[in-house]
């Protein structure tokens, strides 16, 4: 299988426009437009009955007390753990492309509880759940693709895995939709035909954005 987009290439920094936050050089960072990415693959093998769909950033602290905080940093060698931007299931076998921005346009405080995307396709809950759990403004459960938004004062790059699976099963043997990318992994052990991945940049640190 192969997995492409249009808007940005392997390896390359995703534009600030499919990002959930952009570089301010005034204030560090700003709100951005959180548009989702073009995805476009091919290549299933014979049997796929569905897809599903990850977006994995395995390089977010493990500890928060540098985060964002002015005059420190956090450390390139602390160690890391993975946070989950998107997670989709039964998207249907005919289905081989998502346009950019129809599953994601724009910043929903709260979270999306409904977004936008293939029809039958479910999506699950991505990690700005955690990271919103307990502000006034932001919290709640956030379903859907929200893009990129390292910390600004982070010395490491970090780095984007979307990953397209291709099932032998036409739903994911998964209820609901509060799901979560462990639930999605263990539900599709042994259905899994096929994968394909690409992978984007990101950084809201200006000494580090312009890295690979």
């Amino acid at each position: 299988m192969e997995l492409n987009s249009t808007s940005y290439n392997d390896g390359e920094p995703i534009p600030a426009t499919n990002c959930f936050c952009r570089i301010d050089l005034e204030t560090h960072v700003g709100m951005s437009d959180n548009i989702s990415p073009h995805l476009a693959w091919s290549g299933a093998p014979e049997g796929t009955r569905s897809f599903a769909l990850l977006c994995m950033d395995p390089d977010v602290p493990t500890v928060g007390d540098d985060v964002n905080q002015e005059g420190r940093v956090v450390p390139h060698d602390l160690p890391r753990c993975e946070f989950c931007h998107w997670v989709m299931i039964d998207i249907p076998t005919d289905c081989t492309e998502l346009a950019e921005g129809c599953c994601s346009s724009g910043i929903t405080a709260g979270g999306k509880q409904d977004p936008p995307g293939p029809t039958g396709a479910r999506q699950g809950v991505n990690n700005f759940t955690d990271w919103f759990d307990g502000d006034p403004d932001m919290g709640g459960v956030y379903h859907g693709y929200d893009g990129p938004a390292p910390p600004w004062n982070d010395e490491r790059l970090h780095h984007y895995h979307f990953t397209i699976y291709a099932l032998d099963v036409e739903k994911c043997p998964i209820e609901g939709t509060d799901f979560r990318a462990p639930n999605v992994l263990q539900s599709i052990e042994g259905h899994v035909l096929a994968q394909a991945s690409l992978t984007g940049t990101c950084s809201l640190n200006p000494e580090v954005a312009t890295q690979r």
